[in-house]
Formats: C-alpha cells, structure tokens, sequence
C-alpha cells in the first residue's frame, strides 16, 4: 500500500485499504469489535485513534504488515499475529472446570477458612514464581474441586466465605489462562469468579469481581464497557475507604488502574491520566509495605501502569522518562517487574532503538521466562526485533527470539 499519498489521514488510509479490500464498513468494525458508527467516525476524521491495540487489530483485519500503513507514519509496529502459546497445565485444568459442578462429595470437604489461606498461598505463588503458569497451574484442579465442594457443604457465613475464596481462585484461574486456552474457558473462569464474588456478599469480593470482568472486556476491544464496569466496581468500595482499611483501598485504586489502562490502550490521555493520579492518591494511603495479593496494587504498581498508558498512547519518550524513576528491584510481583521491562522494551522498538529493545526484553525473560512467552505482543516484538537486528546484535535478537519460540 506504498502507492497511498503521504497527504491522507489515518482514517482516510484505512477506508481506502478497506475499500481495495473490498469489504464493508461494517464486516471491518465487527471484526474489531466495534460498531459501523465508530469506525465512520474514525474515516471522517471526527474521532482520533491513537491506541496501538486497536491499530494493530485494524492492520490484521485489512492485512497489512505494518501499523505505519494505517498511520502514514515512520514509527513501524509490526501486526503479525503470533497467537496463543498454550500450556501443559490447560487440559486438566479445562477438565476440573466442565466436571467439577457433578462430581460426587469428597470424603474429607476443606474448612472455608483453610480454602482461603490455600487459594492467598496460590496467589502468591503466581507473583513470586519466575515459572508461574508451571507452578500454579500443578494446584489449580485441586483447589478448584476443593472450592466447589467447600461451598456446597457449607451454609450461611461460611458458605459465603467459601464463595469469597472461589471468586478469588477463578481470578487466579482467569489470570492463569490468559492467552493460552479457548477464550471460552477464560469467558467461563470469568463467570465463576464474578458468581462467586455475587454470592460471597462482601463489596470488596464484588468489587474485585468487577476489576476482572473489566480486564476481560478491554482484552475483547468493549473499552467502553471496560470502563463502566470499573467505574461500578468503584462504587461498590467508595463508601468503605475512610473506614475499611487497606484490602478497601487497594480494591479501589486497581479499579482506578483499570479504567486508567482502559483509557490509554484507547489513546484517551485526559481520561487515563485523571483515573491514574486517583490510583495514585490511593496507593499513598496504604500502609507501609503493602501490596495486594491479587492484584499488586501498590505504588509500584502505580508506577508500571503510568509506563504501560504511556506505551499504549503511543507516547514512547514520555513513557521512558516515566520509567527511568522505577527501579524493578523494588517491585515485588515478578510478573508485574517482567511487564515493566517489557513496556520498556516496546518503548525503545517505538523510537527505533533495536539495541535497548533487545536488551530490556531480555531483561523481562531473565526475570520470568513464563511472564513473556505466553504474551502475545511479547513474542511478536521478539520476532520484530529479530529481523531488524543487525551486525553483532543480530545474534542476541536471534537467541532471544529463540527462547519465546518465535525464530524465524
């Protein structure tokens, strides 16, 4: 599509891509996820696209190789599709969940309280394994049988502390099958964990419950609907966070994160930078030294999410220089110190700087191997950086390819 003029906007670029392509306007935005209207919007030049997620999906669906055709820009973001890596623990955890709602009573039926240190333990093992998909997904069919039957022994205020604990395992689940099962299986771990939160009762379990649904509604393009669901999750909370202690305000803040991310991966900065300096007013009111266990919201958590917005605006220097104050060390979830070095990473492929990309993506894999691979856009920045790798990088490119399984 080198023949389109330099003179032509993003949306005047993308019809006319579209239309070579022969297909309608609406075919396009429904495969996108998005509405005719939006995507008229979009061409006409009345609404802006600055999100990389939604350039990258628009580039897929019209089969172009490079965001920059869409923008008519230098800044190159490859849009090969890499795809789902899948993980050996998906099979039995896919049979513990179609099975688990018929199997008959255990012989000894765990004590709510002991599913919830159980599944607190699991969780802490997500964000303190360098191989957490290997090391949590070895426990999750167990606890998963354990938590269905824990609920339907037990009644009244143990039953719905048993239901807290469930809501809080199907997020780790949801987290667990992130990018590596159906999208069917995470939609039914979703489920669970916010049928659970429901039934437990307890606003901060709802409110969490709503973090994850939001979590799933952005990865599918609902942005809006992200948004919204945040903002309900906040409510839920906002009353208690004079009085309710840390686990209220941490709830809060992440859903703040959320709608914050949310905003950013749109190319929304007003939006994104008012929710983020509300988690960040939020984090400075926790106690010294915490940070959730499910989330890992904490004012380092803070930090990486200012750096990923800053990547999703398309704002890479903004995002390093963000990033340049945070030392990794300092954040205690490995998964989250991987994704900031990832988003550092990214940043440093936006400005054309191949060597510090391949570096901090290093960086991110020597952290944890399993944070990366299993990461789409990991891997497709991986084989990126593998081809425009040169002289004596190209063997470190290559290797790095090598070890997320993308070489060429």
């Amino acid at each position: 599509m080198s023949d389109l003029s330099a003179e032509l906007t993003t949306g005047e670029r993308i019809r006319a891509i579209r239309e070579r392509r022969g297909m309608t306007r609406a075919v396009t935005a429904g495969l996108v996820g998005r509405s005719s209207d939006w995507l008229k919007k979009i061409e006409l030049g009345e609404r802006e696209l600055h999100g990389v997620p939604m350039l990258l999906k628009l580039a897929q669906v019209l089969h172009v190789d490079d965001v920059k055709v869409l923008t008519g820009g230098d800044m190159s973001i490859p849009a090969a599709d890499m795809g789902k890596v899948s993980h050996v623990s998906v099979p039995e955890i896919r049979s513990a969940m179609h099975t688990v709602s018929f199997l008959p009573a255990p012989p000894e039926v765990t004590a709510p309280s002991v599913l919830k240190g159980r599944v607190e333990q699991a969780w802490r093992l997500w964000h303190t394994s360098p191989e957490q998909r290997t090391a949590v997904g070895a426990i999750l069919p167990d606890l998963i049988r354990a938590a269905h039957a824990s609920v339907r022994y037990h009644q009244g205020s143990e039953r719905r502390t048993a239901y807290a604990a469930m809501g809080d395992l199907y997020r780790l689940v949801q987290r667990m099958l992130a990018h590596i099962s159906e999208p069917e299986l995470y939609w039914m771990a979703l489920d669970r964990a916010r049928d659970a939160s429901e039934n437990a009762d307890e606003p901060v379990s709802l409110a969490l419950g709503a973090w994850t649904v939001s979590i799933g509604q952005r990865a599918a393009g609902f942005y809006e609907e992200a948004v919204k669901t945040a903002e309900m999750g906040m409510a839920l909370v906002r009353p208690m966070l004079e009085t309710g202690g840390a686990d209220v305000l941490a709830a809060y803040g992440q859903l703040n994160l959320q709608a914050a991310c949310t905003h950013g991966l749109d190319g929304q900065s007003g939006p994104a930078e008012r929710y983020l300096a509300e988690a960040e007013e939020t984090a400075r009111k926790l106690p010294a030294g915490y940070w959730h266990a499910q989330s890992a919201f904490a004012m380092s958590n803070v930090d990486v999410h200012s750096v990923t917005i800053g990547v999703g605006l398309v704002k890479p220097g903004e995002a390093l220089a963000r990033a340049e104050s945070i030392d990794p060390a300092s954040i205690g979830s490995l998964e989250r110190r991987s994704r900031l070095l990832l988003d550092i990473a990214y940043g440093h492929h936006l400005k054309k700087e191949t060597a510090a990309a391949v570096h901090y993506l290093s960086e991110a894999v020597g952290v944890t191997n399993e944070g990366v691979k299993y990461v789409p856009n990991a891997r497709t920045l991986a084989a990126a950086l593998e081809r425009s790798a040169k002289g004596p990088l190209k063997a470190s490119a290559v290797a790095l390819a090598e070890s997320l399984g993308v070489a060429a």
